[in-house]
């Protein structure tokens, strides 16, 4: 029972951060109907700026991960900016090979400033340990969750409710009808970059503070996403909550009950996702397109 409980709270922390990368990627692909393959790097970006800023520069953490944030944003702006608005028309692998590419370009600014040796990140979350009926396990962890949670709701109210929110909805329902009512397509598409690449730079920080910071194992986070978007739908911002804590808590339960020779822990969300792929292509709550030629 002790190991089934840790296990639970190790894979809803990570399903969390999951969620967390998973919902940037699931809301540029719905304003704009690209898929973004780089935005686990911005994960990896958002960490080392971070690390640097606190750690080599001396910044407190708060103004680090201020900065951080504003830089996330900013390099959101001028990858849709400079990079895919140029794009636009033409064939979606031209886009694809594009956002891979910036993925390869992202982890090499990385590795030339910071190199891929690991480093201890500067905690600002407690980390004592906390028993729960019999579980050990760090403070970190509980935090982590509740400020993954806090964001999502943030986000999710910001979609809902707030002006941009609605018009991103719009924009990504119908381009064209956002258009006609005076939606600037181009602005939320920056907007949409921008808010994913803050996220992405949150999860990336909440990683390095509860593990340490792993050039491999941050940029590897990025790989997780696809299951998650699939499972859960590429469309879908629930589905990105909830695909993210299905796949936290069966890698969890996968690599905690099986022996750690066979490597199930990294391949079951895989074998997930082509089981999703195979029986219900759109995921769990994507919504199903028919198109008619």
């Amino acid at each position: 029972m002790d190991k089934f409980l840790q296990l639970t709270l190790t894979g809803l922390t990570n399903g969390a951060i999951f969620a967390l990368v998973a919902l940037g990627f699931v809301l540029i692909y719905k304003a704009s109907d690209v898929i973004n393959f780089a935005q686990g790097d911005f994960l990896l970006v958002g960490a080392y700026l971070t690390f640097g800023l606190i750690s080599q520069v001396g910044l407190p953490w708060s103004v680090g991960m201020l900065i951080a944030i504003v830089v996330a944003v900013l390099l959101g702006i001028v990858v849709e900016r400079l990079v895919l608005r140029p794009l636009i028309g033409e064939p979606i692998i031209s886009v694809i090979m594009v956002t891979i590419g910036l993925s390869s370009l992202l982890r090499s600014v990385v590795i030339w400033i910071w190199g891929t040796m690991g480093a201890q990140f500067p905690s600002f979350l407690p980390s004592q340990p906390i028993n729960v009926f019999g579980a050990v396990v760090p403070a970190d962890r509980f935090i982590a969750i509740g400020l993954a949670a806090v964001l999502l709701v943030v986000f999710t109210l910001f979609f809902r409710y707030s002006r941009e929110g609605i018009a991103m909805r719009a924009t990504a329902d119908d381009q064209q009808a956002a258009l006609s009512m005076g939606i600037s397509v181009q602005k939320i598409f920056a907007i949409a970059w921008s808010i994913a690449a803050v996220t992405a730079v949150l999860a990336g920080i909440i990683v390095a503070n509860i593990t340490e910071l792993s050039f491999f194992a941050v940029s590897s986070i990025g790989l997780h996403v696809f299951p998650v978007v699939i499972l859960g739908g590429l469309d879908s911002i629930p589905g990105a909550i909830i695909g993210g804590l299905i796949i936290g808590l069966l890698e969890s339960y996968v690599g905690g009950y099986t022996p750690s020779a066979l490597a199930l822990r990294t391949v079951f969300p895989f074998i997930v996702l082509i089981i999703i792929l195979m029986i219900k292509p759109y995921g769990l709550f994507g919504e199903e397109r028919i198109e008619r030629v």
